[in-house]
């Protein structure tokens, strides 16, 4: 089965050998976009998320077939060009990213609270995180770099 979908703004296309694949398998192994990572698969780390048709999934838990025709947006996906996009660049100014496992996963959850709240108090930033386990940071330094990222209300 072929699997036909637009992944960070281009249409691409992969074999699917199993029809249960996870749509973070093939972004991983078939598309060759390793940003997304391979953590818990249970739905329960975060560290797959990534956008579907605009909604905010844990890409372990979607069966790849049902992403036909649509749109995906990764990590690799959130950047303008070559540069890093603002949210990374505060993970990188405020220590936010230790081993790197979660902060994809994290990355993109943060755009998705921005893009809806762009000035959120730190309840929102908690709430909006709550669905992304990090073993490295105790969560002080991502809130950081969340806070930085606030648009003055």
């Amino acid at each position: 089965m072929k699997l036909v979908l637009m992944v960070n703004g281009r249409v691409r296309e992969a074999n699917l050998t199993w029809e249960g694949e996870s749509l973070l398998y093939v972004l991983r192994e078939r598309l060759g976009l390793p940003g997304s990572k391979n953590a818990c698969e249970q739905g329960e780390c975060g560290s797959c998320t990534v956008y579907l048709d605009g909604e905010v999934v844990c890409s372990c838990l979607v069966p790849a077939v049902q992403a036909q025709g649509g749109s995906v947006v990764t990590v690799e996906g959130l950047t303008d060009g070559d540069g890093l996009n603002p949210i990374q660049q505060a993970f990188l100014d405020h220590g936010a990213v230790q081993c790197g496992f979660c902060t994809p996963g994290l990355i993109v959850s943060v755009h998705n609270l921005l893009r809806k709240n762009p000035a959120p108090s730190d309840m929102d930033i908690r709430e909006a995180l709550s669905g992304n386990l990090c073993r490295c940071t105790g969560y002080e330094m991502i809130m950081d770099a969340v806070r930085s990222l606030r648009s003055a209300p």
